[in-house]
C-alpha cells in the first residue's frame, strides 16, 4: 500500500473558498485493487452540503464526488471482476471491514464497523489510501479501490449518465425492491420530482406499478408525466390531497428539507409504508393513533449494497432508464453549487466532465 501515484483533482480548501485545481495522491493498485481513469462524475446535492461544511465536520481539502464513471487502466493480479479497458464505476462506498456477515451478504452500506464514504471520510479499514488521511472523491482524474466496490457499467449504457445511477438510482431502487414493488402491481407514490424522484418514477413504472408523483409544485406535472407518472398530486393543495386519499401502497419520500411527514400518511392505503429517503436533521413528530388504526409503517433507507447497485444499473440498462443530465467542467462548479444551494432540486443532474475539465 506504500506505493502512491499523483492525479489531478478539483477541491474546496475551505467552506467559503471557490473550487481550485490541486494534485492528490492515491495508492497504486494492489493485488485486489482496480485503478480507473475517471471520465465523468455526477454532482449530488450532498456534495454541496459537505463541501460547504453544513454539517460542521468537513475535512479540507475536500474533493467531492460519489458518482464516478470511467475506464479501467490497471488491475491487481487477483482481480476477477473487470479487466483493463472495461467501463466501471464507484458509488458512495469505497471501503468497509469486509470481514463481517453484513459485508459478506452484500449489505456493505450497513457494515457494523461503518462503511467508508467515497470522499471526506476517515480512512480506517486499510483497503484504500490517499495523501491526506481521508478519502478524496470523484472530482479527480483517477481512482483506486478494492474490486469489491467496483460496479461494472453495461455495454451501451451512456458512460456520462452512469454516475447518478450509483446514487439517485440505487437510493430509489433499494426500497422498491425491499417493499416488493419490483414484483409490480402496486400503487407507488414518489414525493419530490427532482434528481431522486425522477429515478423513482422511472424505476417504479418499469417494474410494472401505477405511479403517483407528489410535489408542492404544480408546474412539475408535465415533466412527471413525461417520465412515466400515471397520476399527479399537489401536496400543497388540500383538494388534490383529499382526492388521492388512501390511494397508494408505498410512498418514497425524497424531501431533504425540514417538513411534516404526517402530510403524506393520509395518501397511504391500509397497511401502507412511507419510506424516508431525504436527509432531514430535524426530528419528526408522528401521530401514533393514525399508524395504529390503519397499520401504517414508517421506514428509512439509504443507498444499497454493491450487488444491489449492480442490479440497479443492469435494470436501468435493460429498461432504457437513463438519467437526464447536463455536463459541466470544473470552472462551472461554483455556479452549479450556488444554484443547488438556492433552489429546489432539478430533474436534470449535473455531471462533471473530467476530460473537458483537464483541458479547460
Amino acid at each position: 500500500m506504500a506505493d502512491m501515484y499523483s492525479t489531478v483533482a478539483w477541491a474546496k480548501t475551505s467552506a467559503d473558498s471557490k473550487f481550485s485545481e490541486i494534485k492528490i495522491k492515491r495508492n497504486v493498485a494492489g493485488e485486489h485493487d482496480v485503478t480507473f481513469e475517471l471520465k465523468y462524475c455526477g454532482i449530488c446535492h450532498t456534495d454541496v452540503h459537505i463541501a460547504n461544511n453544513d454539517m460542521m465536520s468537513t475535512k479540507y481539502p475536500c474533493v467531492p464526488g460519489h458518482e464516478l464513471a470511467g475506464v479501467v487502466t490497471s488491475v491487481g493480479s487477483a482481480v476477477t471482476k473487470c479487466r483493463v479497458g472495461d467501463r466501471v464505476g464507484v458509488g458512495c462506498i469505497v471501503d468497509t471491514c469486509m470481514a463481517c456477515d453484513t459485508c459478506d451478504k452484500g449489505n456493505e452500506h450497513m457494515c457494523p464497523k461503518e462503511m467508508t464514504m467515497t470522499y471526506d471520510a476517515e480512512i480506517k479499514h486499510g483497503h484504500i489510501k490517499t495523501n491526506t488521511g481521508w478519502t478524496l472523491g470523484g472530482y479527480s482524474g483517477s481512482q483506486t479501490v478494492h474490486e469489491k466496490f467496483i460496479v461494472t457499467i453495461p455495454d451501451g449504457f451512456p458512460l456520462e449518465a452512469a454516475g447518478p445511477v450509483f446514487c439517485a438510482g440505487i437510493t430509489m431502487y433499494s426500497p422498491l425492491v425491499q417493499w416488493k414493488a419490483d414484483k409490480g402491481g402496486m400503487n407507488v407514490g414518489i414525493v419530490g420530482i427532482g434528481g431522486l424522484g425522477q429515478m423513482g418514477v422511472r424505476l417504479a413504472k418499469a417494474m410494472g406499478n401505477t405511479v403517483t408523483a407528489i410535489s408542492t409544485s404544480p408546474n412539475k406535472e408535465a415533466a412527471a408525466r413525461e417520465i412515466g407518472a400515471d397520476n399527479f398530486v399537489v401536496s400543497s393543495s388540500p383538494e388534490s390531497m383529499a382526492a388521492a386519499a388512501s390511494s397508494v401502497d408505498l410512498i418514497l419520500n425524497t424531501v431533504a428539507a425540514n417538513h411534516d411527514l404526517n402530510t403524506y400518511l393520509p395518501l397511504l392505503a391500509g397497511g401502507g409504508v412511507l419510506v424516508q429517503l431525504g436527509l432531514v436533521l430535524q426530528p419528526h413528530s408522528v401521530n401514533q393513533i393514525g399508524l395504529m388504526m390503519r397499520k401504517l409503517s414508517i421506514s428509512g433507507s439509504l443507498i444499497g449494497g454493491i450487488p444491489e447497485t449492480q442490479d440497479c444499473i443492469d435494470f436501468c440498462h435493460k429498461h432504457n432508464i437513463v438519467p437526464k443530465i447536463k455536463t459541466v467542467t470544473w470552472g462551472d462548479l461554483d455556479q452549479v453549487y450556488l444554484d443547488l444551494s438556492s433552489k429546489n432540486d432539478s430533474i436534470i443532474r449535473n455531471v462533471l466532465d473530467i476530460e473537458a475539465s483537464k483541458a479547460a
